[in-house]
């Protein structure tokens, strides 16, 4: 599953595991409680849950999107 983490400071994509939207969203939150810092989530995230961080890149499609300013989760339109 490819996740792109999104928000004002930085843009990230990671790389792990498939789960529900449901999933994802309990895994962000657990994140975002441990983050003192936000541009550090991506690097937490994949810690706490073995994914790979890999350049942002406008040209990848991914699964979801995580918009860290607005703490909403959704599948983006191609």
């Amino acid at each position: 599953m490819i996740v792109e983490i999104d928000g004002y400071y930085n843009s990230s994509i990671v790389y792990g595991r498939k789960c529900t939207k449901k999933a994802l969203k309990e895994m962000y939150l657990k994140a975002l409680s441990l983050t003192v810092d936000i541009r550090d989530l991506p690097g937490i995230f994949c810690r706490l849950y073995n994914f790979e961080e890999f350049p942002y890149t406008s040209e990848i499609f991914v699964d979801y999107v995580i918009d860290t300013d607005t703490n909403l989760i959704y599948k983006p339109r191609y």
